[in-house]
């Protein structure tokens, strides 16, 4: 089981969360997936069926949710039923990992799309000192402006998408060093 630690408009819930084995195909082009979810104690049933990009099709105690996900340097904006909520979630083997192969404020980072989408507006230029949590760029998708901010400090090297550019996603926008 995997715990987490997520903040939702600044109250914390502990989360844990088990994969159950799948219990039939269906013949659909995405697997359902089942989960066993512990939100802070009480369990909770959830199916859920990827729609694509960022998207769930999820079932929490027989109530269906549509959700759409959009990774942030800082967080994960999550839109269900018309409202977005930032989350931040903390997964403490995730930061232990990171610092044990050396990966944490060091070397080049490379900011990427978390979802296509449409640059809207360029914050930062090539050879800015970036502190970390400072937009570098906004890019629209499915009509939220979400922010792509610098995950940590350093100096702005490269820019590699301009104002009016689809991105892709997984694309490269900036390099952070």
């Amino acid at each position: 089981m995997n715990t987490y630690e997520i903040s939702v408009a600044g109250k914390i819930y502990q989360v844990e969360i088990e994969a159950l084995p799948s219990a039939s195909s269906t013949g659909r082009a995405a697997p359902e997936l089942a989960y066993r979810v512990r939100l802070d104690g009480c369990e909770i049933a959830v199916d859920c069926l990827p729609l694509g990009e960022g998207g769930l099709s999820v079932i929490v105690n027989g109530e269906s949710f549509d959700i759409r996900c959009q990774r942030t340097a800082e967080s994960l904006q999550v839109a269900v039923r018309g409202s977005v909520y930032e989350c931040l979630v903390r997964d403490p083997r995730s930061l232990r990992n990171r610092k044990r192969a050396g990966l944490v404020d060091s070397g080049e980072q490379r900011l990427t799309a978390s979802m296509p989408g449409k640059v809207v507006r360029i914050i930062a230029t090539v050879g800015d000192q970036i502190s970390a949590g400072q937009g570098i760029l906004v890019i629209e998708a499915m009509k939220m402006q979400n922010e792509v901010r610098s995950p940590r400090d350093g100096q702005l090297k490269k820019l590699l998408v301009g104002q009016g550019a689809n991105v892709g996603a997984g694309e490269v926008l900036a390099i952070i060093e």
